[in-house]
């Protein structure tokens, strides 16, 4: 039995994935400049079987987040982004290599042209887990991360991915000063004032 449990922790930590890093290279997003940031998470739903934490917890990470990513591109445009936290697990402690739970986190994210006032982006869900250290992997995030280190690391993956995005759609869409394919519609036209997102709640299965 000890062995085959060293045979699964050896497994575990060769598939364990790279940790998101903060200051990761710049990704191509032409003429990008985040004008301001809206964050909201108010009406976020902790999910069942998750560390308890107040919602008003996530703000600063994320908001911090953006600014670390999102923050670095001084293109000529002016976009406005915005971030809803609609639900999240924080891990609890499982059973070492056998059954470790992921924290996660859904999300509805929102991209404004201030200069045609129109949504590139809005209210696109986007469902988040954190990253797989070797550590994790093997103990599970309950017991390897603190609550605050699971936010952290949730926060990041989150506007990780988000800026990851918003480079996919300026090849495929043109956004950000991008070339339009001749078959993309044209966006619809945004309100004259930034409405708040509202929330919509849902779970997560995975």
């Amino acid at each position: 039995m000890i062995r085959i449990l060293a045979l699964l922790a050896s497994m575990v930590l060769l598939a364990a994935c790279e940790e998101t890093q903060l200051n990761e290279a710049k990704e191509d997003l032409g003429d990008f400049n985040m004008r301001v940031s809206f964050v909201y998470t108010d009406k976020a739903l902790q999910w069942p079987l998750s560390r308890a934490a107040e919602t008003s917890e996530w703000n600063e990470p994320i908001e911090r987040a953006l600014e670390a990513r999102l923050g670095r591109y001084n293109g000529s445009g002016k976009y406005d982004v915005a971030i809803t936290l609609e639900g999240f697990l924080l891990a609890t402690g499982g059973i070492p290599v056998l059954m470790n739970p992921k924290s996660a986190a859904v999300v509805n994210v929102f991209v404004y042209d201030v200069n045609t006032k129109t949504y590139l982006l809005k209210e696109h869900q986007m469902k988040i887990f954190e990253d797989t250290t070797g550590e994790s992997a093997i103990i599970g995030s309950g017991y390897s991360r603190t609550k605050a280190e699971q936010i952290d690391g949730l926060a990041l993956k989150i506007v990780d991915g988000l800026e990851e995005y918003m480079a996919e759609q300026r090849v495929e869409k043109g956004w950000f000063g991008g070339a339009q394919p001749a078959d993309d519609s044209a966006s619809a036209a945004a309100p004259s004032t930034q409405p708040e997102p509202r929330p919509v709640a849902e779970d997560v299965a995975e």
